[in-house]
């Protein structure tokens, strides 16, 4: 019987280093552009958005707290710089810069059709501005004892509520700027104010996991939904005042979701959209002309916005803004464009693309 031998050649090391590189590119190509995730019923899941912007010079030079429009080419932001910003997202330019708050900026709001908006700030205080007026507050409103954490202006823009930590709400005069009513519930730890369109409601988040519907009319509570399992961190009207939107907080999953409810007489919660792994920070009610059907969006701590069937809860489409950090306010610039303001990359310019079906892309950041 002959001996067999079988001698093994081993390949220098920079040809084995090559080969490694070789599969490693190979599904690097894959990974990069393998950007579609579908779900059974092949709606788009999610998209990692490879494509180049152009980035404009920032608004803040720390984090957005929350972005509102003004109109249909001007934002107004605040932040932990303090500042107070309103800038015009299709050009690329700060408007302006406001000062006087000593601390981080917590909400703005905007009066409808006009150029004077409101800001909230951990120095328990809310600030009126005017963006052909002076740099300094028009109007200033002292009276909680703790961090505003909620504004919202009446429908006919001559009152404004304010909502703090300190359990309290307060109703004021915009002209005067005086205090007109001050309620209190126990526990009740403002996370944000909405005002019902058309109505003289008032729709309240909490910490203590309580939506809240107060009546302006002497600032009484008129109805509490049934407690969620985590705290409501945001709540948003549709235009016709028939239903809302709540956001609630979580981490891995639990909690985590917007519902949806019903304002009028059976006050009833509608729909869930179940999807984002961290807090759900902020909600909108999007155009109706986007789609053939009701869509909302959301923008969550997990970095991702997603829009939604408002009628059956589906997924239609995800964006995911790596390295942005948690998302901490959303609002819908124009018909086709939304405005997401984010802890580390500023405010980012986001687009509804209905070519291809509905995609959302991001076009510019700030």
């Amino acid at each position: 019987m002959l001996p067999l031998r079988c001698q093994l050649k081993q390949a220098p090391p920079w040809k084995a280093l090559c080969r490694f590189w070789a599969v490693m590119g190979k599904l690097q190509s894959k990974l990069k552009h393998s950007t579609h995730k579908y779900r059974p019923d092949g709606v788009i899941e999610e998209r990692i958005q490879t494509k180049t912007f152009q980035e404009y010079s920032p608004a803040h030079v720390d984090t957005v707290s929350a972005v509102a429009a003004l109109n249909s080419e001007l934002c107004v932001s605040g932040g932990k710089d303090k500042t107070v910003v309103a800038y015009n997202w299709k050009t690329g330019n700060v408007v302006k810069r406001f000062k006087g708050h000593e601390c981080e900026i917590t909400k703005v709001a905007c009066i409808h059709k006009s150029n004077q908006f409101f800001s909230a700030s951990r120095d328990r205080m809310v600030m009126m501005w005017d963006l052909h007026g002076s740099s300094q507050p028009r109007q200033q409103f002292s009276g909680h004892a703790m961090v505003v954490t909620g504004l919202a202006v009446s429908p006919d823009s001559i009152q404004l509520c304010t909502g703090s930590r300190d359990n309290t709400l307060l109703l004021w005069d915009v002209g005067t700027g005086q205090c007109v009513e001050k309620a209190s519930v126990s526990r009740n730890l403002v996370t944000h104010l909405c005002w019902v369109p058309r109505e003289p409601y008032i729709l309240q988040t909490s910490e203590d996991k309580t939506i809240r519907l107060w009546d302006s009319r002497g600032l009484h509570v008129a109805h509490v939904f049934p407690a969620k399992q985590h705290i409501q961190t945001y709540c948003e009207v549709g235009e016709d005042g028939h239903k809302f939107i709540s956001c609630s907080s979580g981490f891995g999953g639990e909690g985590c979701e917007a519902t949806l409810w019903d304002l009028r007489q059976t006050r009833n919660r509608i729909c869930e959209y179940m999807g984002h792994f961290q807090t759900v920070a902020s909600c909108v009610f999007l155009p109706k002309a986007l789609a053939s059907m009701p869509i909302i969006a959301t923008s969550s701590h997990d970095c991702k916005v997603k829009i939604w069937n408002q009628d059956t809860g589906a997924c239609l489409f995800t964006l995911s803004l790596d390295g942005s950090g948690p998302l901490t306010s959303l609002a819908v610039g124009d018909t086709v464009s939304l405005l997401c303001a984010s802890f580390s990359r500023g405010i980012h310019l986001l687009r509804v693309d209905c070519s291809r079906g509905l995609e959302l892309r991001e076009v510019t950041a700030f």
